[in-house]
């Protein structure tokens, strides 16, 4: 890179006001700001009492050329995002466990160093915070550890002494690093983003098994360095194989995913789909499907342009993902349609969900760029839903069909507004209007009972 393109870069790193920092919430920053402060403090008490040996500075190195590995093995996987889900924890245990404190603070300081060089340049304030958070994370695990070995084990623990109690300080260690890490940034996450539902970010299934995953396999890694060194040359070939098969779990649900908005892939959706629809018609139960399209958004796109476009599509999958239960299935369906699944959902019920969509959306605050500023985009759309009650044997394609002509007549009657086919004694539809949902169904009455108007419609 020549110094053409070198020094407007500096100019921007030097001009302190000019950082992406600052245009956080007030909140935020301060927090940010307060957690990279706390770390450098902690860095610098620790520097200052740090007895350097010789020893301590080659498992340091050894440990930091591992790590360093991974993060090359990361740049060669060309992961767009810099990690899929790192290992690195089984590297910076070790360091945690039979390091001074300065070593655990530094660690992640040259790690994402690394990452930003070398993987994938992200905002650097996002970098230096994570850096911050995770050395907090080491810094305490350490001094967890130290206290209790130190009380079970005396002045000099090492595992020789009782490998099992030894073990129980190291996972102690794991724990208080993993959930002191976790508090930081799930803080960060809520004061940027307070709908964040914090149980999904934290104690997914998945997610969970692969923090456990990590932290026992950093568990056994610290236990082999601690007896011999000689373990780091087996060690690396595993954990290269562990992240791969993390690697390979993302591929998986990456190809269940649509890329532009998170939610399932059309293909995927039709797959879960149907098989809810077979196990709902088997076990007697309601379930509704909803189609969502959005209104003129050809339009939006030849006005405000594609990215914008793109925008509105993220801000509704955004949408969907709060709004719907945990168990209900949103998939983009095509380019400005959305498909819903709502197991367990009687068609009254299904309708109010759906308004609720409705209304949600057109309240979306959503902000083209443009010289003045940028201009608000209204986004409205238009629902069709199919209700499958207790006792219908309805089938898939029946129930899209439905649905289908159900968002057909909203269309036709004027868009932004929710209509319903219901499959209790034939196939009939209500409708809402953006001015609100009709009486009927307002007051829990039948939904399958029309209150605009009724229309048979095949499959």
């Amino acid at each position: 890179m020549d110094a053409t393109l070198r020094h407007p870069q500096l100019e921007r790193m030097l001009n302190v006001r000019a950082w992406p920092l600052w245009a956080l919430r007030r909140s935020l920053t301060i927090f940010i700001v307060t957690v990279v402060l706390a770390d450098a403090i902690a860095i610098i008490a620790s520097a200052a009492s740090l007895s350097v040996r010789t020893h301590d500075l080659m498992v340091f190195g050894l440990l930091l050329a591992c790590n360093a590995a991974t993060v090359e093995l990361t740049r060669r996987a060309s992961e767009p995002e810099g990690t899929v889900k790192d290992v690195h924890a089984i590297w910076e245990l070790p360091v945690v466990v039979l390091l001074p404190p300065l070593y655990a603070l530094l660690m992640p300081v040259i790690r994402f160093a690394l990452l930003q060089w070398r993987v994938r340049r992200g905002s650097v304030y996002r970098r230096v915070f994570s850096a911050a958070a995770i050395g907090i994370a080491y810094g305490s695990a350490s001094l967890v550890f130290m206290a209790l070995s130190h009380l079970a084990l005396g002045p000099k623990p090492t595992p020789e002494r009782n490998i099992s109690v030894w073990m129980l300080a190291v996972a102690a260690c794991a724990v208080v690093q993993w959930s002191v890490n976790q508090a930081v940034i799930l803080t960060a996450i809520k004061m940027s983003a307070p709908e964040t539902r914090v149980r999904d970010q934290l104690f997914g299934a998945e997610s969970l098994h692969n923090d456990v995953t990590e932290l026992c396999v950093a568990m056994l890694a610290t236990l082999a360095i601690a007896m011999s060194l000689l373990t780091l040359v087996i060690a690396l070939p595993l954990v290269t194989l562990l992240q791969r098969s993390f690697r390979h779990a993302q591929l998986l649900r990456d190809s269940r995913a649509d890329s532009k908005t998170g939610l399932l892939n059309a293909a995927t959706w039709e797959r879960d789909a149907t098989a809810e629809v077979a196990r709902a018609v088997r076990t007697r139960t309601p379930l509704a499907i909803a189609l969502l399209d959005i209104d003129r958004f050809k339009g939006i796109n030849d006005t405000y342009g594609h990215l914008t476009g793109d925008e509105v599509l993220k801000e509704i999958a955004h949408t969907l993902m709060t709004l719907l239960r945990d168990y209900d299935l949103a998939g983009r369906f095509g380019g400005e349609e959305f498909a819903l699944l709502l197991p367990q959902t009687r068609a009254v019920d299904a309708f109010r969900i759906a308004e609720r969509v409705r209304s949600a959306i057109s309240g979306l605050c959503i902000i083209a760029p443009g010289a003045t500023g940028g201009e608000r985009v209204h986004v409205t759309v238009s629902i069709g839903v199919a209700a499958l009650d207790s006792g219908s044997k309805r089938e898939y394609a029946e129930l899209m069909a439905a649905a289908d002509a159900a968002l057909y007549r909203a269309k036709g009657s004027g868009r932004d507004q929710v209509q319903m086919i219901s499959t209790t004694r034939g196939l009939s539809a209500v409708s809402s209007t953006s001015q609100g949902i009709n009486g009927a169904v307002a007051g829990g009455q039948a939904s399958d009972e029309p209150s605009l108007f009724r229309r048979a419609a095949s499959s």
